[in-house]
């Protein structure tokens, strides 16, 4: 242990080579935790290798679509996966940081929730080895959001703990970090995918897939489970009503979290695009064969942005990044809007639309969490974020519309939704206040 202790101190040290004065050590966190931030940035860093890589082997953008168009199920169904996978992610904020409060620790939240999400996709393989058509769809949906409300507790838990145990000013670096080594990964299974998969992928092929995820999700949860968390505050557990009140007590009093909640409601569109881009694709004739393709576009684009959006966060501001971030997601949409209109898309051409889009969502996610914990006072931070989670979930489960539009009127009209919020998003986000003045109450009339 001391072994792993020491190396990790290195490789922090290189990491943190512009800047490693005491203060920047023990920034925002509290002191006791000081000592162990090297560890713990190792640790984080290599269980989201796990979990990031794991949620592009199981990716509702990518694998799921081919995977329900393998087993014949209805194109609304997939148009459904991202905003049901988001939604319900974000639903169970308000439940679980009231009774998390009770906790001084709250690390145990975040492993649980890793299993539940390890046993869905499993569940999700079962289905679709086992049924076909619209049921397969409506299983592997199901398990989905099964899959979603146990992210959505563990999310909560993930941004306390990372403001106790990361410094401000490193936790952009982290969550890049961690998106890029996920992408490293995707890349070479894509690679494979490339070499070896035909027109017609097997259901075999999206089985191994979804059992490998899985198994990461098992290591993740074992990584985060080392992690060294100081006791936090407790505050008392407060009952999901009683959350509920505080939480709209904020909204009431706090304008510039409401600007946030807004951006991010706005922005969620690019989080939940790439499905009609890949529909777009087996639209324009790409096959099967153009997994591998969009699994290595996908894995490339977050390898290559995330430390980059990290590094912006960290030296800039937490808003540009989402500005940025949006902008790209509204490019993606405009080029794939280009290549329905032509009608001349090919593997290589939506391949290249994926990445961009992927480019713009890691920025997005990125940017609203460094956002959101940096704002939030450290003692309301469970319920900032889990706040801020439960009304973006309603807002991803209305986005479920684009699907019933792409199925109703065609991916054209979906795709064109997509740029039109983009763009809507982009232009709020940049009227949104920087970290630092999003917590500051309206100034009460005279």
């Amino acid at each position: 242990m001391a072994v792993a202790t020491d190396t990790a101190s290195r490789v922090f040290g290189l990491l943190d080579a512009d800047d490693t004065s005491e203060g920047s050590i023990c920034e925002g966190i509290p002191e006791e935790a000081c000592a162990d931030v090297p560890r713990n940035f190792a640790l984080n860093v290599a269980n989201g290798a796990c979990t990031k890589t794991a949620e592009q082997l199981a990716s509702p953008g990518v694998v799921l679509p081919l995977l329900l168009t393998a087993v014949g199920a209805p194109v609304a169904l997939a148009g459904a996966l991202e905003p049901v996978r988001r939604g319900a992610s974000l639903l169970p904020g308000l439940v679980v940081s009231g009774r998390m409060r009770a906790f001084e620790r709250r690390k145990g939240f975040w492993v649980a929730a890793a299993l539940v999400q390890a046993a869905a996709l499993i569940g999700i393989a079962l289905a679709g080895v086992a049924l076909s058509g619209a049921l397969a769809g409506v299983a592997v949906v199901a398990m989905l959001a099964i899959f979603s409300l146990a992210g959505g507790a563990g999310s909560v838990a993930f941004g306390d703990v990372m403001g106790k145990t990361i410094v401000t000013r490193r936790r952009g670096r982290l969550l890049g970090l961690r998106g890029a080594a996920g992408g490293v990964v995707t890349i070479v299974v894509g690679g494979v995918l490339v070499a070896t998969l035909g027109p017609q992928a097997s259901r075999g092929t999206f089985v191994a897939l979804l059992l490998a995820a899985a198994a990461l999700w098992v290591l993740g949860a074992w990584l985060f489970a080392l992690i060294d968390e100081p006791p936090g505050a407790i505050a008392g557990g407060r009952t999901p009503l009683k959350e509920a009140h505080a939480g709209a007590r904020l909204l009431r009093e706090v304008p510039g979290f409401r600007r946030f909640l807004l951006a991010r409601g706005l922005l969620a569109v690019t989080e939940v695009a790439v499905p009609f881009y890949v529909l777009a694709a087996s639209q324009e004739g790409v096959d099967a064969s153009g997994l591998g393709a969009f699994l290595v576009a996908s894995g490339a684009a977050a390898m290559v942005s995330n430390p980059v959006w990290g590094r912006i966060t960290d030296r800039a501001s937490d808003r540009a990044v989402m500005t940025v971030a949006g902008s790209i997601g509204a490019l993606a949409a405009l080029l794939a809007a280009g290549l329905l209109i032509v009608d001349a898309g090919s593997e290589a051409a939506y391949a290249t639309v994926v990445f961009v889009a992927v480019v713009a969502q890691e920025g997005v996610r990125l940017g609203r969490k460094a956002y959101l914990v940096t704002a939030a006072p450290p003692g309301d931070r469970p319920l900032y974020v889990a706040l801020a989670n439960t009304i973006s979930g309603v807002v991803m489960i209305a986005l479920v519309l684009l699907g019933v539009i792409a199925g109703l009127v065609g991916v054209e009209a979906a795709v064109g939704a997509v740029l039109a919020l983009s763009l809507l998003g982009v232009a709020v986000t940049k009227r949104t206040p920087e970290p630092e003045d999003m917590a500051r109450p309206a100034p009460r009339a005279a």
